[in-house]
């Protein structure tokens, strides 16, 4: 495992973090913590070092169990959770980016790991009904207390982040140093804002799903799954089938797993991405974990891309196409 600094920070994660949304059973599919030990100790040996879990994965199972399992080496492992979403149903204020929410939010948090401080504290979702100011005023605070050392945002706009970042430089605050989002040759649609964001602003991107539920793991295009699964076949469309038939291609032609492919597309795709792995047996992680070692071929790359392109849209595209129109002939001698 190689490691790279977060963002415009110092901090140094492994290129592949662990994603906890599977530890606990609580909503009926996760795994039982000896499972958990299985997979945290095997990831940790690998020289993974980031653990991304949330304050609602699994009820907050999630975030005991990792406490347990950091506990005996926590300076080791960047720890990673997020706020947003609601503790208490019939409270307005448990939930949401405001400053109560997040208190509230990171001191459970806190107490269910048994530690001291957040290495990473994510926004689990953009909130339009609090302003983005006292986001991250807030979130500034918690820095500045100790309780946090470093923010990042998920599943937001891109305007969103991009105001938020200017706003801290402009005041001093602490800035966004991470994005997280889904991204995997079945959805690739941040290419069309957040990516092309993330590389100006200089944020490293967690992504979350890269193996689009199992899609793209060959267990529906090489086999028929048993047991419970979050996704059926029958809900895939004929082109994420004939996406995955591919990667089943590229992977037959490497000698690699159809998951170790796909992971490793995502990491070609940009310089500072990370796929946020997560199983629920040991046998998965270990198989997705080798993907650290696995460098696509260019060519591989390319009919990757080609069969999962997407239309970036306007004003991507139309920009694109103008460019003759804009500068002229000379324009194609032109290097940015």
């Amino acid at each position: 495992m190689r490691y790279r600094t977060l963002g415009r920070s110092g901090l140094r994660v492994s290129q592949l973090f662990l994603g906890t949304m599977t530890f606990g059973e609580d909503w009926g599919w996760g795994a039982p913590v000896e499972e958990c030990r299985k997979l945290f100790t095997a990831y940790a040996e690998a020289g993974g070092n980031v653990i991304d879990t949330a304050n609602r994965y699994t009820e907050g199972a999630s975030e005991r169990i990792v406490g347990e399992l950091v506990a005996a080496d926590r300076d080791r492992f960047v720890v990673a959770t997020k706020y947003t979403l609601t503790n208490d149903g019939s409270d307005p204020n448990a939930s949401g980016n405001h400053r109560k929410s997040l208190t509230r939010s990171l001191e459970q948090s806190l107490v269910r790991m048994n530690t001291d401080r957040i290495d990473l504290l994510w926004v689990h979702i953009w909130d339009p009904g609090t302003p983005i100011e006292e986001m991250m005023r807030a979130l500034d605070d918690a820095v500045g207390a100790g309780k946090v050392l470093y923010i990042g945002i998920s599943d937001s706009p891109a305007w969103v982040v991009s105001r938020a970042n200017t706003l801290a430089d402009w005041r001093g605050w602490t800035p966004f140093v991470g994005l997280q989002v889904p991204y995997s040759l079945l959805q690739r649609d941040i290419e069309r804002e957040l990516l092309p964001m993330s590389g100006e602003l200089g944020l490293s991107v967690a992504a979350w799903s890269p193996l689009a539920r199992g899609l793209l793991s060959g267990k529906f295009t090489r086999s028929t799954p048993s047991g419970p699964t979050r996704v059926r076949p029958e809900d895939a469309t004929e082109q994420e089938m004939r996406v995955a038939r591919e990667v089943d291609a590229v992977a037959d032609e490497l000698g690699a797993s159809s998951s170790q492919v796909a992971l490793a597309w995502t990491m070609a795709r940009h310089p500072h991405l990370h796929p946020i792995v997560g199983a629920r047996r040991i046998e998965q992680l270990t198989d997705n974990l080798a993907a650290a070692d696995l460098a696509l071929p260019d060519a591989a790359v390319r009919r990757l891309d080609e069969v999962s392109a997407i239309d970036l849209g306007f004003p991507t595209a139309f920009i694109n196409s103008m460019d003759r129109f804009v500068y002229g002939p000379v324009g194609t001698r032109v290097d940015f």
